[in-house]
């Protein structure tokens, strides 16, 4: 644990704030005025964030899935149930994200050409946006560290 000691103009506390937070395991900033009385002292206690699990690769992540036509037809399903992806949960997104990562690694290990990549990406940013996660990295990467997680537990 360690505390870290910050001078700034008054408009930049939350944007500091923030950044701090995203970047340690902190505590709330104490505000002080400076010396000058123009700028502000924040001091906050921090520690390092607890390393990151390793990504599984996609053979860890989908060893539990179904078949890729299986996935598509509960999707299709799934997706018929609610027009205009209206209340579709979390569960809908996930299994999405991972059926296209899946149709992507096939056509990437196949050598084809496709969107399939570029799908798989945007549906994994939708689950990350869905999570409200601070986590920056490969969409696709996140998809199969939350789809292990899921599987583990059905």
């Amino acid at each position: 644990m360690f505390d870290i000691r910050v001078i700034c103009d008054p408009a930049d506390i939350d944007r500091i704030s923030r950044a701090l937070a995203a970047a340690f395991d902190t505590g709330s900033a104490r505000q002080y005025p400076s010396r000058d009385g123009k700028r502000r002292r924040l001091y906050v206690t921090a520690d390092h964030r607890p390393e990151p699990e390793a990504w599984p690769t996609p053979e860890e992540a989908y060893t539990l899935a179904l078949s890729i036509v299986s996935e598509i037809g509960w999707t299709a399903r799934t997706a018929a149930d609610r027009p205009f992806y209206g209340g579709l949960n979390r569960e809908f997104w996930l299994r999405k994200a991972a059926l296209l990562d899946r149709i992507a690694l096939s056509d990437e290990a196949d050598s084809v050409t496709s969107d399939a990549a570029d799908l798989a990406s945007r549906a994994g940013q939708r689950l990350m946006e869905l999570d409200d996660t601070a986590v920056i990295c490969d969409p696709r990467h996140y998809v199969r560290q939350q789809y292990a997680h899921w599987a583990k537990n059905q």
